[in-house]
């Protein structure tokens, strides 16, 4: 089944390193990011689950919670937890859900037969707070993921859906916004006091609304 933007979250319950999770009751209120890693003690998965731990005041901080997939057991996780402490100096501190009869992997299309046979490619699913699907990424595994370019992804979702505007290529926290277009520039006026730039008459900038 692919998931598409918004498309409702595939919801699910499996065992993970911090217990079963319900993943629509484990999300709550708040947003979510599911990735999924082809398996486990392998070099490139080692470094994002370090990186991705590193960042766990950055997601608390945007109301995220983080979960990582892989088709292994939970003993193979647990195992592997140490080396990843180790190398990537740091201490892991979100779940990692033991997927081995692949239900989430299919529930989610995680797995692309003619890249990894029956593991699980780099997937991202970023998830609202309504459980709809606001992002997906797909990485091939060779490739890490960035994960400062999901934290500005977030910053945009979050922005864009509290305010009339959209945001420009290479966007980041604190610069200027697109107004959308379904505002006419009265409504604009009237939304946004610190004002807007009419570059065209479709391409209308104005200051970050909540800086």
């Amino acid at each position: 089944m692919s998931i598409r933007l918004g498309d409702t979250a595939p919801d699910f319950t499996s065992e993970s390193t911090e217990g079963t999770i319900q993943f629509h009751k484990w999300l709550g209120d708040s947003w979510g990011i599911l990735f999924s890693h082809p398996a486990d003690y392998t070099p490139v998965c080692t470094t994002e689950l370090g990186t991705v731990a590193k960042l766990k005041d950055e997601f608390e901080s945007r109301n995220v919670k983080v979960a990582g997939l892989s088709v292994d057991s939970i003993e193979d996780h647990k195992g592997w937890i140490s080396d990843i402490n180790e190398t990537q100096n740091t201490e892991m501190n979100f779940p990692l859900i033991a997927d081995p009869n692949r239900k989430v992997a299919n529930l989610y299309d995680m797995i692309h037969p003619n890249a990894l046979d029956n593991l699980t490619v780099r997937s991202v699913f970023v998830i609202g707070p309504d459980k709809k699907v606001k992002l997906t990424l797909t990485y091939p595994a060779s490739t890490g993921r960035n994960f400062d370019e999901l934290l500005r992804v977030i910053d945009s979702l979050q922005l864009t859906a509290q305010h009339s505007v959209a945001t420009p290529a290479n966007w980041k926290d604190g610069d200027d916004c697109i107004v959308v277009p379904a505002l006419s520039d009265e409504e604009a006026n009237e939304k946004f006091p610190k004002g807007f730039t009419s570059v065209k008459p479709y391409l209308r900038i104005t200051p970050q609304p909540n800086k």
